[in-house]
C-alpha cells in the first residue's frame, strides 16, 4: 500500500498495524525518515507531488520489489506539503519470510524514494528557500540496484 499524506503520522503506530496478525511472516523491516533542522538552517521542508502520478510511479517500483525480493507485503507512507524539523517524512515497511529479503527490499525502496521518485523538495530557512536535489551519494546508493 502507498499513501501520500499531508498531515503528520505516527511511525510506531503504523508499524504496529503493519505487523498485526502476520502469522506466516518471518521478518518485517522498516525505515522512518525524519526532517532535519540542519542546525537551524532549515525551518521547514516542503514536498510537492502529482497526485495519482506519483503513487503510480512508486507502485511500479514497489511491485518490482515484491517480485525481486519475494515480499509478502509492503507499506509506503510519504508526506507532502510543509514538514517541520523532527516530523516523519517517509515510512517504509516490508514483510517477507526471511530477514535478508525484508532488509534489502526496504533499503531498495528507500533508495528509490530518496533519489528517483517524482517529488519536488524545497527547503525553507532563515536565508530563504532552496530546491533540494539528490546528492551524489543518493544517486550512487540508488545505482546499486540497477
Amino acid at each position: 500500500m502507498i499513501r501520500l499524506l499531508d498531515q503528520p503520522f505516527d511511525p510506531g503506530a503504523e508499524l504496529n498495524r503493519f505487523c498485526a496478525g502476520r502469522t506466516e511472516t518471518g521478518a518485517v523491516a522498516s525505515f522512518t525518515g525524519i526532517a532535519r533542522g540542519e542546525a537551524g538552517q532549515a525551518t521547514a521542508l516542503e514536498l510537492e507531488a502529482y497526485p495519482g502520478f506519483t503513487e503510480a510511479q512508486i507502485d511500479e517500483i514497489a511491485q518490482a520489489a515484491v517480485t525481486r525480493f519475494g515480499l509478502q507485503d509492503f507499506l509506503i507512507l510519504h508526506r507532502v506539503g510543509r514538514i517541520a524539523p523532527g516530523e516523519a517524512i517517509v515510512f517504509v515497511a516490508t514483510a517477507s519470510a526471511h530477514r535478508r529479503a525484508a532488509f534489502e527490499a526496504c533499503d531498495h525502496l528507500m533508495d528509490y524514494l530518496k533519489s528517483r521518485a517524482p517529488f519536488w523538495k524545497k527547503e525553507h530557512g532563515p536565508g530563504g528557500e532552496r530546491w533540494v536535489e539528490p546528492t551524489a551519494r543518493d544517486l550512487a546508493d540508488a545505482a546499486r540496484w540497477d
